[in-house]
């Protein structure tokens, strides 16, 4: 009797019994962990964000004066790792069917408090804590919201965005937090090697986030929250735990990003950051991570970020005034979509 084919529905993700994790079935890797690359391999996504940021280059070397200079890409590079380390959690919350609308907002706020805090005790350290503190508990406040209350994200977060501006603006009566310590400045203006010392903190947390994403269980935790998330409710695993955990991820970046952001300006201000998370929310898109079915691509959100940095630092040579480059991050966005919509029909 010949045997009758196998009719059953693929499964979305398969469950570990010994490790309770779940991965893609798209693309598992021998150890169970969710692979590397997004889903349909490395043409699948990549060359949409990492083609215009060649053309940006390209642009930019033969209008932008002086853009290809080593000191000007070292510019390049350290003015994006702010963005890069809101950037990281941004993508995983994305990849819950998340969004932080709040992340520049309490960005802002944490420096504040960083530059109070180190004008008042003299410590760097001290500040960083309270930096972190503030960050952490807006965290928790965004998850519990989205969690516990079943608040939308969007709405959640534009509430707390408008929580954190306006105590940054009464906290500092809208003026500058002036008279920091010596030594933040000297940090953000420190080299080692040659390098300036900011790219060696965002590579050390992107890589912390790559080893948390795609070797740890609550990486693949984060793929199924918005891949399959009953799978895990099956598995009876606590998932509002977890998206709690990826809101608090974004506000430990923000305390630390307020480090970089206060050491830049040598200063606290009280709107420092407002509008970042537009950039934060751009450069993830760009880098090909999708706001639905848990699909992300970590190494793509540091393509965006680059070509964001790079568009806003060519665009900056060419005397380009802010609110045009507002508008030109959008047109960004815009194009790399309309290239991935078209590689995607084209393997249709």
């Amino acid at each position: 009797m010949p045997d009758m084919p196998d009719t059953r529905p693929a499964p979305q993700a398969i469950l570990h019994p010994d490790a309770m994790t779940l991965t893609p079935v798209s693309k598992p890797t021998a150890s169970g962990a969710p692979a590397l690359l997004p889903s349909g391999g490395m043409l699948g996504r990549v060359p949409g964000a990492a083609w215009v940021l060649l053309l940006l280059i390209a642009a930019f070397s033969v209008f932008g004066p002086g853009f290809l200079s080593m000191a000007n890409l070292l510019n390049v590079g350290t003015q994006s790792t702010i963005l890069l380390l809101i950037a990281l959690p941004m993508t995983l919350i994305i990849m819950t069917e998340g969004l932080d609308l709040s992340i520049g907002a309490v960005l802002t706020l944490c420096g504040v408090v960083l530059a109070m805090v180190n004008i008042s005790t003299g410590s760097v350290p001290l500040a960083l804590l309270a930096a972190l503190g503030v960050g952490i508990a807006f965290g928790l406040v965004n998850g519990g919201l989205v969690t516990g209350l079943g608040i939308p994200p969007f709405v959640a977060t534009l509430g707390t965005l408008g929580a954190a501006q306006g105590l940054a603006l009464v906290l500092t009566d809208g003026q500058s937090v002036v008279g920091i310590s010596d030594a933040i400045p000297d940090l953000y203006a420190g080299e080692w090697l040659g390098i300036p010392i900011p790219i060696y903190i965002a590579v050390v947390c992107y890589a912390l986030f790559h080893w948390l994403l795609y070797r740890t269980r609550f990486g693949a935790y984060v793929f199924a929250l918005g891949g399959n998330g009953e799978a895990l409710k099956f598995a009876g695993v606590s998932i509002h735990r977890y998206l709690i955990a990826v809101y608090v991820l974004g506000g430990v970046m923000a305390g630390i990003a307020a480090l970089l952001l206060t050491a830049r300006m040598n200063a606290g201000h009280p709107t420092a950051a407002i509008g970042m998370e537009f950039d934060a929310i751009a450069a993830v898109a760009v880098g090909g991570t999708t706001f639905d079915r848990g699909n992300g691509w970590l190494p793509g959100t540091v393509l965006g970020v680059l070509a964001v940095g790079v568009l806003r630092n060519g665009l900056n040579l060419l005397g380009v005034p802010s609110a045009v480059q507002v508008a030109a991050i959008g047109l960004l966005v815009l194009l790399v979509l309309l290239i991935e919509s078209f590689k995607n029909k084209e393997r249709a």
